[in-house]
């Protein structure tokens, strides 16, 4: 199996590419801002990764999403719905976490198939 590495860091890459799978680190907002900005700013990173990877957003398969308070959930929810596509939708999961830093509201993972 063909193994290919995107934005390779000393700790993590962002994407790894295996056989005809693309698996995203988890992506958070490189700035502050409301739960609403912090999830745009996310989903233009993992169309940019996705893009670097050679797939998109239609061939998303399961994303995971950590919510530093899931009082938020229906904000990150109404960028969420106009940013996937109509007809594929992945499987997805939601959860509250502590995330990183008090800074960060948002943190998504992708899987997706290239």
């Amino acid at each position: 199996m063909n193994i290919e590495r995107i934005g390779v860091g000393p700790r993590m890459s962002q994407a790894v590419k295996a056989g005809s799978l693309v698996f995203l680190a988890g992506q958070v907002a490189d700035h502050g801002g409301t739960v609403g900005e912090q999830t745009a700013a996310i989903l233009a990173k993992i169309d940019a990764l996705l893009a670097k990877a050679g797939t998109d957003k239609t061939r998303i398969l399961s994303a995971n999403i950590w919510l530093a308070d899931m009082n938020t959930f229906s904000q990150m929810n109404a960028v969420w719905d106009q940013w996937v596509a109509v007809g594929h939708t992945p499987a997805r999961a939601t959860v509250e976490a502590k995330l990183a830093t008090p800074e960060f509201k948002v943190e998504i993972a992708v899987v997706a198939a290239i």
